[in-house]
């Protein structure tokens, strides 16, 4: 799971969204709960495809996941989301997760990639067509 090299946080966009994890949010093995992280990125994926849609969107798809590695209580997670790709009334959107960690000998890892797709929604949470 270790990948020897340096790891950055991107310098040429700004997080979504960050956040500390938590110890409720741990699992019987002491990292964080696959579900919380799942729970962060469709967050922060939302984000995006509400701006693209101007409007309310529903998640009609987590299209694919990747756990690198795991999270900690106490690492700092910063997740970046970006429209990839739109459809007629579909939005899909990637998220990868960052994890700052160790602040006095600070250490950052990757440790999830996703991708979701969303639909926009009517007043009557029905698809409707994404606005140009």
């Amino acid at each position: 799971m270790a990948n020897q090299e340096k790891i950055t946080l991107p310098a040429d966009r700004l997080p979504v969204i960050r956040v500390v994890a938590m110890p409720k949010d741990t699992n019987p093995g002491g990292s964080i709960f696959g579900g919380w992280i799942l729970s962060q990125i469709d967050t922060a994926a939302s984000i995006p495809a509400l701006e693209r849609a101007k409007g309310r969107v529903a998640t009609v798809a987590v299209n694919s996941v990747e756990f690198h590695e795991p999270v900690f209580v106490g690492d700092m997670i910063s997740c970046y989301a970006e429209i990839v790709n739109t459809g007629k009334s579909s939005i899909t959107v990637k998220v990868d997760v960052y994890a700052e960690r160790n602040p006095a000998n600070l250490e950052t890892v990757k440790v999830t990639e996703a991708q979701l797709t969303y639909v926009a929604l009517d007043e009557n949470r029905r698809p409707r067509v994404l606005p140009d």
